[in-house]
């Protein structure tokens, strides 16, 4: 009964320590960790079945699912239920995207106390002034170095876990040059980070030499239409990354075939046409579980007290 309570609630059976653990243990396994965006907690189910190493909870994807622009506009509590909505039903670690942290260093450190409590393996915090910017448009300002290491001190600080992986973002790169993003780097590093992702790296001779100069886990991400050359995670891992991101690559496969599908029915009329390009019922079942719930139903119903 356990087992089918766990599913019919679509929880995980893995408990948010289980899942840092194993977080922290794939950064140190010389094998690079693979997280895909998940815009929902189905899209989570996915991944986990697909096989991947942890999934990934998006600052930009958040705030589009709002209609929003990624300029700072989502707030901490709408962030933290998104996450807590996907760590739920994954047994996969998840990463999330925390902005800048919502503010000043007390901010900072509130935002990481929510993000342990729902359940999340780790977040990345950034070191853009307020309001922020998608890393990969022009036009980003990022704080003095001092400053981001205060928030982070203050995210450091207040974790209850010591599993929460806790990474520094740095936008220095676009704005101040990649030798100015490396002392950023290391900066951070010394400040409490466990992992450090510097946005928007152009190729893979940037990559590389941020790795030689760096000494603790990197992570890599690997956005569409942006500023970065995308490189496959083999190479990634060669070059001795430990953790990729495709932080909107989910959403913006599915808003392609929905724009395409629906240009389809305002054209003819009818869906009649795409159903080869649809999910099928039985396969959304499927990752659904939806005969463990049926039987679960069930198993409530039949239930009797003994005399």
């Amino acid at each position: 009964m356990p087992d089918q309570l766990r599913s019919a609630l679509m929880a995980a059976a893995t408990t948010a320590a289980d899942k840092r653990a194993v977080f922290r243990a794939g950064l140190t396994s010389g094998r690079i960790q693979r997280l895909p965006g998940a815009f929902n907690p189905l899209v989570a189910t996915l991944i986990q079945r697909m096989g991947f190493e942890g999934g990934y909870v998006s600052g930009a994807v958040v705030s589009a699912e709002l209609a929003l622009p990624d300029i700072g506009l989502t707030t901490l509590t709408e962030v933290v239920e998104r996450g807590r909505q996907i760590a739920r039903v994954t047994d996969l670690p998840v990463l999330i995207d925390a902005d800048t942290g919502f503010g000043e260093p007390m901010n900072a450190a509130r935002t990481v106390t929510l993000l342990e409590d729902a359940g999340l393996a780790g977040c990345h915090i950034e070191d853009q002034v307020n309001p922020k910017r998608c890393g990969h448009l022009d036009g980003k300002a990022v704080v003095p170095v001092q400053d981001m290491v205060r928030r982070l001190r203050a995210a450091v600080s207040v974790r209850r876990d010591p599993g929460f992986v806790i990474c520094a973002r740095t936008d220095a790169r676009g704005t101040e040059g990649l030798d100015a993003a490396i002392d950023r780097a290391k900066a951070y590093a010394d400040a409490g980070a466990d992992l450090i992702f510097t946005e928007a790296l152009a190729d893979a001779a940037e990559f590389a030499k941020f790795r030689a100069a760096v000494d603790v886990p990197l992570l890599a991400n690997m956005t569409e239409f942006g500023k970065s050359e995308l490189l496959s995670a083999r190479t990634l891992e060669d070059l001795g990354y430990n953790a990729v991101i495709y932080p909107v690559t989910t959403l913006r496969l599915a808003m392609h075939a929905v724009e395409q599908g629906l240009a389809e029915i305002a054209s003819t009329g009818t869906q009649s046409g795409l159903l080869d390009r649809m999910q099928h019922r039985a396969r959304l079942y499927e990752l659904l579980d939806y005969q463990r719930y049926d039987d679960f139903d069930s198993g409530i119903f039949t239930f009797t007290l003994s005399e």
